[in-house]
């Protein structure tokens, strides 16, 4: 299924070379993409406007400005670590911190909606969108999370991403331990 959005675009703008692939797993969604430039930075915010993005994690060193994703409401996070490297703890903290925060929003957003009889119009939006080398190995980490095996994890992204996650990588994730415990920290 192609994540590439069918919206017209004004005449001077091209699609996207290679579309953002949404991972999409019991409801926890982000997208993966390649690094925008400042040129081609308005053709991306209009697929994160179209999967509500909320944050955006870029794990490589800048390649754009992020004033026009502010300005759209989407926060941006800095999170960089070496071009196919496996990410620092104290980046997979702050990435879980994160995630948590989000989807504890979104739960309490939902609740309100809820019980304002308004649960039908309240969609689940994407809580990031990464992108880089790094930025499967942070999106394998929360699929973990939620309850996949760490090599489940890497072949659901590959299926959707070719080419994801290298060899030092892999050996990273197959070493990752939930931290959950049974306990979804991100739901």
């Amino acid at each position: 299924m192609s994540t590439r959005s069918t919206t017209t675009m004004p005449s001077t703008m091209r699609p996207l070379i290679n579309p953002p692939t949404l991972i999409d797993y019991k409801g926890v969604r982000f997208l993966i993409v390649d690094a925008p430039s400042n040129n081609s930075l308005p053709l991306y915010i209009k697929e994160f406007e179209r999967w509500n993005v909320t944050d955006v994690v870029r794990c490589c060193e800048p390649t754009y400005s992020k004033d026009p994703l502010e300005e759209k409401g989407i926060k941006v996070h800095d999170w960089v670590f070496g071009d196919g490297e496996a990410p620092p703890s104290t980046i997979v903290n702050e990435w879980l911190a994160l995630i948590e925060k989000r989807f504890s929003e979104y739960e309490r957003r939902h609740t309100e909606a809820e019980a304002e009889g308004k649960e039908g119009e309240f969609w689940r939006p994407v809580r990031g969108e990464v992108w880089c080398g790094g930025a499967p190995v942070l999106v394998a980490i929360a699929l973990i999370e939620e309850g996949m095996s760490p090599l489940d994890s890497v072949a659901y992204i590959r299926e959707r991403r070719r080419g994801a996650i290298n060899n030092r990588q892999l050996k990273f994730i197959e070493n990752y331990r939930r931290r959950s415990k049974g306990k979804c920290v991100i739901c």
